[in-house]
């Protein structure tokens, strides 16, 4: 990176690193300013006429420097990426809630910050079931184009991003420490994978540790990235419902799996539906909900590579290794496309994994 941008970047590593200056003080700065540059150049005087006498001193006593430095080192490494809000790359669908952070630090893939994406999230101490739930519906969606964002907890958050690295819309882990620190310490496998195939993503400084309030604020980063919020299990109180209301007030759809009325961790989700989220027991009810333009990886439902895969399943019950076999397209290609037909009634699931045409 030429100095120029790092002194630009640092710039905006400053404004976001000084303590007592808050999101709020800070988009106020900028509306105000333009950039973090013309902060840091105007006067005193000015900065206290916009923000007051506290924030300007705070911004004026800076002593951050060594932390400046030590991220923009991370950000030169392979695959790190500090993404501010003036940046190209920079989530469209978090501008659109109350608080977007300033300045993102992710770890993988920057595209799928603007990719068409639908979060699942759910119980720590999730049923078997439930974890099952979160890892079969989000490999299904994945498949279908969504990428999938959760939180990277214990339960369903680990069962839906491990779901959806098997599909072509790969996964978002969005935590709540430093993109440096990986809690809880048993997802850093799962983290190292969503890191190389997706993308970690975090608003808090490098060298933050496992602080309790930080993951409820990160929730709105999780829901503010996504169309819709898929609520696996919950109990009646919990950090999950807290997302779903975050994205409720966001405008995002509300979805929720039903269960036991027995089980504890059904609570939460028949309380949902009973406030008006969307009751789902088929990732296909999302799909045909949120209507994606196009389900990447697949060629449109009728053109010529359609007709190859119609033309290959004849009308017998076919597995997708057998169909890759006759096509040679890959197994994600064909698992979205075989998902794009079902959607057209045109193709059919079978209960044993295989597909047969209907049409």
């Amino acid at each position: 990176m030429p100095a120029s941008g790092d002194a630009a970047l640092a710039a905006w590593l400053r404004l976001t690193l000084t303590r007592g200056v808050g999101l709020e003080t800070q988009r106020r700065l900028l509306s105000l300013f333009g950039l973090p540059e013309h902060i840091f150049a105007a006067s005193g005087t000015a900065i206290r006429a916009a923000v007051g006498d506290r924030a300007a001193r705070a911004l004026a006593a800076f002593d951050g420097d060594e932390q400046v430095a030590r991220a923009l080192v991370w950000a030169s490494q392979p695959g790190n990426h500090l993404i501010t809000l003036a940046d190209e790359a920079y989530p469209k669908a978090l501008l659109e809630i109350a608080d977007p952070p300033t300045l993102l630090y992710v770890k993988g893939r920057t595209d799928l910050l603007n990719a068409r994406a639908l979060a699942i999230v759910g119980a720590r101490n999730a049923t078997a079931q439930g974890a099952s739930n979160a890892e079969q519906f989000a490999r299904e969606l994945s498949r279908g184009g969504l990428t999938i964002v959760s939180g990277l907890a214990l339960g369903c958050d680990a069962a839906a991003h491990s779901g959806a690295l098997d599909g072509i819309g790969s996964t978002i882990a969005v935590i709540g420490t430093g993109a440096d620190r990986i809690y809880p310490p048993r997802n850093q496998d799962l983290a190292r994978r969503i890191a190389e195939q997706g993308a970690v993503v975090s608003e808090f400084p490098l060298g933050t540790p496992a602080l309790r309030d930080n993951f409820p604020r990160r929730n709105r980063i999780i829901s503010g990235l996504a169309r819709g919020v898929l609520v696996v299990e919950a109990a009646a109180r919990s950090g999950t419902l807290i997302t779903a209301r975050l994205a409720g007030e966001q405008g995002r759809e509300v979805f929720a799996i039903p269960g036991s009325i027995h089980s504890p961790l059904s609570k939460g989700c028949h309380q949902l539906i009973r406030q008006g989220a969307k009751l789902v027991d088929d990732a296909r009810d999302i799909l045909s909900e949120l209507q994606p333009a196009r389900i990447a990886g697949a060629e449109p439902v009728g053109d010529e590579s359609t007709q190859v895969l119609l033309d290959a399943m004849g009308f017998d019950p076919v597995g997708i290794d057998l169909l890759a076999q006759h096509t040679g397209l890959t197994a994600d290609t064909l698992s979205a496309m075989l998902l794009s037909l079902e959607l057209e009634n045109r193709v059919a699931n079978l209960p044993d994994g295989r597909y047969q045409r209907l049409k």
